[in-house]
C-alpha cells in the first residue's frame, strides 16, 4: 500500500515558503512541558524539529516527537550518528515510521567532549551523508545493515544541516552538494548572527544552483540574555556571534532589557535575510524559552499561509 508523503514534504515540493520551530525535549520524563510547548506552536509553524541529545541527555527525540504529533503538530526528528551504529539508526527510523513520524533531520551530532557527557563513548559508525543515503534507500536496499530491503519503508522527508560559518567555506558548500545528492529535501543552517558571512556562503550556494535543488532555511535563535549569549559563543569553535552583537546584548543592565535586544537582533536578521533570492524560509530555535520564540514569531510577521 502506497504511503502518502508528509505535509512538510508536500510543501517543500510546492515551492512555497517554510517556517519551522525547533526545541530540545525536556531533561526528564514528564511529558507535560513538551505538550504545552507543542500547543504553543500549533498553527504558527509548518513543523517542529526535535533535537537529539544535542546539549546533554534529554528525553528520546522519537518519543518526544510522538507526543508532539499527538498534539496535532507535525514533528521533525533529529537523528545523530554520534550515539548509534547503523543497526540502531535503521531500527529507530522504522520505529519512527510506525508511530507516524517520517520527517527526519540527519546530523552527525556535536562531539560529546563539547558537552556535559565528556566521558561517554561516541560511535560515528557512519556520517550524516551516509545516513541520508541509507534512509532514502531502505525500501530497495538494506545492504548497509546486511539486509536485502525493508518492505514499506518510507517515503521519508529527509533533511540535513549546513554550517555557513565553518572554514574553509568552499568545503562547506561541497558538503552541502553531497547532502543534496544523497537525498536531502531540506537544509537548516546554523543560527545566523553574522549576516555578512552568511551572505558570502549564500553567494557560493547560489553560484552552484544548490538553492534550486533543495529547500534551504536559515536558522534563527533569539538570545534571551547576555549570559546565554556569552555561553553560546564560548561553546562554538569559530566566531559565529560577532563582537558587535554581543556588545548589544550586554548593553542593557537587566535581563528584561537584554531579552528585548535579543528579539530585536533576531528580527533584524530575518529582515536582512528575507531579501536573499531563493531562501525558502526560517527555523526559529526555542530551546528553553518557547515564549520568547513565540513573541519573536508574532513580531516578525512571518506566517504559514
Amino acid at each position: 500500500m502506497a504511503i502518502e508523503k508528509t505535509e512538510l514534504h508536500k510543501r517543500i515540493e510546492s515551492g512555497k515558503q517554510l517556517l519551522l520551530a525547533e526545541f530540545s525535549p525536556p531533561k526528564g520524563g514528564d511529558p507535560a512541558p513538551l505538550r504545552a510547548a507543542a500547543r504553543h506552536f500549533a498553527g504558527k509553524v509548518h513543523a517542529v524539529g526535535v533535537s537529539d541529545n544535542r546539549d546533554g541527555v534529554h528525553m528520546s527525540a522519537i518519543a518526544a516527537a510522538s507526543l508532539i504529533l499527538a498534539e496535532g503538530v507535525e514533528p521533525i526528528v533529529h537523528v545523530t550518528t554520534r550515539d548509534r551504529n547503523r543497526i540502531a539508526l535503521v531500527s529507530d527510523c522504522l520505529g519512527a515510521q510506525a508511530m507516524g513520524i517520517r520527517n527526519l533531520l540527519c546530523t552527525t551530532g556535536t562531539h560529546q567532549t563539547l558537552g556535559p557527557c565528556r566521558k561517554a563513548k561516541n560511535v560515528f559508525d557512519i556520517d550524516s551523508i551516509q545516513l541520508l543515503g541509507m534512509y532514502g534507500g531502505l525500501a530497495d536496499d538494506g545492504s548497509l545493515v546486511g539486509e536485502e530491503r525493508f518492505a514499506d519503508a518510507g517515503p521519508f522527508c529527509l533533511g540535513s544541516t549546513a554550517s555557513p560559518y565553518a572554514d574553509p567555506l568552499e568545503m562547506q558548500v561541497i558538503r552541502l552538494a553531497k547532502a543534496v545528492a544523497a537525498g536531502s529535501k531540506f537544509i537548516i543552517t546554523q543560527p545566523v548572527f553574522d549576516v555578512e558571512r552568511f551572505g558570502l556562503w549564500w553567494a557560493e550556494v547560489t553560484k552552484r544552483g544548490l538553492h534550486e535543488k533543495v529547500a534551504i532555511l536559515a536558522g534563527i535563535r533569539p538570545l534571551a540574555d547576555a549570559d546565554l549569549a556569552k555561553s553560546y559563543a564560548a561553546r562554538r569553535p569559530n566566531p559565529m556571534i560577532p563582537d558587535a552583537v554581543l556588545e548589544r546584548i550586554f548593553a542593557p543592565g537587566d535581563k528584561k532589557g537584554q531579552r528585548s535586544v535579543g528579539i530585536e537582533i533576531a528580527l533584524e536578521t530575518v529582515q536582512s535575510l528575507s531579501g536573499l533570492k531563493g531562501l525558502r524560509g526560517f527555523e526559529v530555535r526555542a530551546d528553553g524559552d518557547a515564549d520568547m520564540a513565540i513573541e519573536f514569531l508574532e513580531k516578525s510577521g512571518l506566517g504559514i499561509a
